[in-house]
């Protein structure tokens, strides 16, 4: 493969799941091993959802995990700006595209008004969608029922308005995901989706596909959760005559009875951290656990992480980050969830930890108590008094006090 370009995008609304982690981790691997670009870009649009620390705390992430972005915001700028809300006039413009061209139009229909629609099918036992059986009919506002000089006035009025995409009637959409292989999708059950909105904002589905083009990304390696829009995005593509690129879509991460994906609730009820970093909620002061604070080992964590999911067709199960890019294959990622182990993450921090020198973890101690209240003369009665579980840990003390001594 050549010119692989691949991207993380998340959504700066809160701390880094590790689901999300994990997405990033698989586009981080399939991009070393092809001597790609892993590029971040921070999808912004929805401000009303913003966190100020979100994005400061996905960077740091990346970073103790040791998957650092190629590109982004503030580095190697190619392509910037590598954030959606200082992208706004670009949405705007190829929008316009898509209205001249005459794949999207103007909807001036108030959420009311929808919610009514809505009511009405669902008394007689129908779904409504906004789609190509009822866009022009006249019971909804749209610039394909108005006439272009009453368009025209509304907008030059003030009245609310959305663009949609003007989805094609009678299509057989024949789609191929690199992990779920070929998908047939009828285009007569897709709705109208919105693209655009009167606030100058673009949604998820315009901007990502948008960035993608301009960014020259290969590959859309993302949670299962947005294969509902691949359609839409590949039919976008085609509207805007561009290559599509290929795309892949990885399983849920499960909990661990295997019923549902992984949340927070779950860490808090089972005692375990779902976000790689600790992370305070600024506005309820709530601290979330970290994999990084509850003393786990990045290798480890990342090692565990790239199996949820992905299997080297072989028995082995340690892998170091350099071996995780050799053997990374996305025809190995599994369709179907991965359940989360607590055991298991134990066992491979365990793994870890009998491969670490006494002075790397004395060095690990020290960083972590060097705030704490008499480290040293604690320290000191241990060795004192020969206090330790093990020789191996008198080994570690001795070594934390010739590097306090250093310090000193």
């Amino acid at each position: 493969m050549s010119n692989i370009r691949v991207r993380f995008a998340p959504s700066p609304t809160g701390p880094l799941h590790i689901g999300g982690l994990r997405t990033a981790l698989y586009n981080y691997l399939f991009a070393k091993k092809h001597n790609g670009v892993f590029i971040l870009r921070i999808e912004d649009t929805d401000q009303s959802r913003y966190v100020d620390n979100a994005e400061e705390y996905i960077t740091n992430s990346l970073e103790w995990c040791g998957i650092p972005f190629d590109e982004g915001p503030g580095k190697n700028e190619k392509f910037g700006p590598y954030r959606q809300s200082e992208r706004k006039k670009l949405y705007k413009e190829y929008v316009d595209i898509l209205i001249e061209k005459e794949r999207a139009y103007y909807a001036f229909d108030t959420s009311e008004e929808l919610n009514a629609h809505r009511k009405q099918h669902e008394a007689v036992g129908k779904t409504f969608i906004y789609n190509w059986h009822n866009r022009q009919k006249g019971r909804l506002k749209n610039s394909l029922v108005l006439t272009k000089e009453e368009t025209r006035r509304k907008i030059e009025k003030g009245d609310n308005y959305v663009i949609r995409f003007k989805t094609p009637q009678d299509k057989t959409l024949l789609l191929k995901d690199e992990i779920r292989g070929s998908i047939t999708i009828d285009s007569n059950t897709l709705d109208d989706k919105v693209l655009f909105k009167s606030d100058g904002m673009p949604t998820y589905h315009l901007a990502n596909i948008v960035d993608d083009h301009l960014m020259e990304i290969s590959h859309v390696i993302r949670g299962e959760e947005w294969l509902p829009s691949m359609p839409l995005h590949v039919l976008l593509y085609n509207a805007f005559e561009w290559e599509t690129p290929k795309f892949a879509h990885l399983p849920l991460i499960l909990k661990p009875e295997g019923k549902g994906k992984l949340s927070k609730r779950d860490g808090d009820k089972l005692g375990f951290p779902v976000f790689p970093l600790e992370y305070t909620n600024e506005e309820s002061g709530e601290v979330s656990l970290g994999y990084r604070e509850s003393g786990y080992f990045p290798d480890a964590f990342i090692n565990m992480l790239s199996l949820l999911g992905w299997n080297p067709g072989t028995e082995q199960e340690l892998f170091v980050l350099e071996d995780l890019i050799v053997a990374f294959d996305l025809s190995r990622v599994s369709k179907s969830g991965a359940k989360f182990s607590l055991d298991k993450t134990k066992w491979f921090n365990q793994q870890y930890l009998q491969k670490k020198t006494n002075a790397h973890l004395a060095q690990l101690y020290l960083t972590i108590l060097k705030n704490k209240k008499n480290t040293a003369s604690t320290i000191k009665r241990l060795h004192k008094n020969r206090s330790f579980t093990n020789k191996r840990e008198g080994c570690i003390c001795k070594r934390f006090l010739e590097l306090k001594q250093l310090l000193l």
